[in-house]
């Protein structure tokens, strides 16, 4: 099975991060590739930002690398050190470990694509500008370790 169909794979648009922090991502919507493939050592998501949307809070993963191939239309890279505009075929990179925290966000009038695969080991990791971490259990802690509540499924 080399070639994936897209359109057998229902788009998603969920997300756990607690409010008010779930409000930025909700133009979000991505397909997870790897586990419709066989792939288990690494993820794969095909993801659509509509306009005004955040591919997530700005973030940054312990023991995760992250690699982002930009496929259509347009949408700025926000990191620690600035932003710049990624265009079709541009290439981003996070290694593990760093904490440059990083998004994607679509300001741009029409819906952009890209395709993100990171691998590694969830140990956890943080968001750059606000009270949010996350576990290696996949929980939501605030940066002194108490608990959000956890989102009702």
């Amino acid at each position: 099975m080399p070639k994936i169909d897209l359109d057998s794979i229902q788009q998603a648009n969920r997300t756990g991060y607690p409010a008010p922090f779930d409000k930025d991502v909700h133009g979000r919507w991505y397909r997870r590739l790897a586990p419709t493939s066989g792939l288990t050592d690494f993820g794969v998501s095909h993801v659509r930002l509509e306009p005004g949307a955040w591919s997530s809070q700005r973030h940054w993963h312990n023991g995760e690398d992250e690699f982002l191939v930009m496929l259509e239309g347009e949408a700025v890279l926000v990191e620690d050190d600035g932003r710049t505009l990624l265009k079709p075929g541009d290439c981003a990179a996070w290694p593990k470990g760093s904490t440059n925290g990083h998004h994607i966000c679509n300001e741009s009038d029409r819906d952009c694509l890209f395709v993100v695969v990171g691998g590694g080991t969830n140990t956890g990791g943080g968001y750059s500008d606000i009270d949010l971490m996350f576990t290696p259990d996949g929980k939501y802690v605030h940066k002194d370790g108490s608990p959000y509540p956890q989102r009702s499924a």
